[in-house]
């Protein structure tokens, strides 16, 4: 199989439902938002070492998440509602909160804004929560979009509370990380 096709050449795209649009519409931003995404946890993971298993499972298991919003994001509103998908469910935000609940039981509690930074994967994660926050606006633009036209809203929801839990995780996270390899958070100096 090729990599290349020429399909794109001329500014399109093909969704995963068959409608080509252009790589300028926002479901393709937003898809495109999540496989960015994804691709900074690949790097967060080759700065972790063996005895960070655990975590690289974790993230391993975000970015089968990932795949599957994506894959939503890159099918077009009307083939949704004729064949309904969803691709998160209540499970996947209440692993997000358990293990945000676990790593805050570790770390020390804030007492002030702190700076990212830190270990390499710590830095990297911070990026993936920054870049996490960019999807969730990219997905809240297709809601904005759709809801007009079609009502996909449904099919979004779990996915928009697990993007702003994700970011959550993320953040906390980057704590862990840095915790773990014996770094301080940086406080934000006012």
């Amino acid at each position: 199989m090729k990599i290349y096709t020429g399909g794109g050449d001329k500014g399109q795209t093909s969704l995963v439902s068959g409608e080509r649009v252009f790589k300028s519409n926002i479901s393709v931003q937003a898809y495109g938002a999540v496989d960015e995404l994804s691709s900074i946890l690949g790097t967060v993971t080759a700065y972790l070492d063996e005895s960070q298993e655990k975590v690289k499972d974790e993230i391993c298991q975000i970015q089968t998440d990932l795949f599957k919003i994506g894959s939503l994001l890159a099918t077009s509103p009307k083939a949704i509602i004729s064949k309904p998908q969803k691709s998160i469910d209540e499970g996947r935000i209440k692993f997000l909160e358990d293990s945000i609940d676990k790593m805050s039981g570790v770390i020390t509690p804030l007492k002030s804004f702190i700076l990212p930074g830190g270990h390499v994967a710590a830095a990297w994660t911070h990026i993936a929560r920054t870049v996490c926050r960019r999807v969730e606006r990219r997905i809240s633009a297709v809601l904005e979009e759709s809801i007009n036209k079609e009502n996909i809203s449904d099919y979004l929801s779990l996915t928009m509370v697990y993007i702003n839990r994700l970011s959550d995780y993320f953040f906390t996270l980057a704590r862990y990380i840095n915790h773990i390899n014996g770094i301080k958070d940086t406080p934000l100096k006012k």
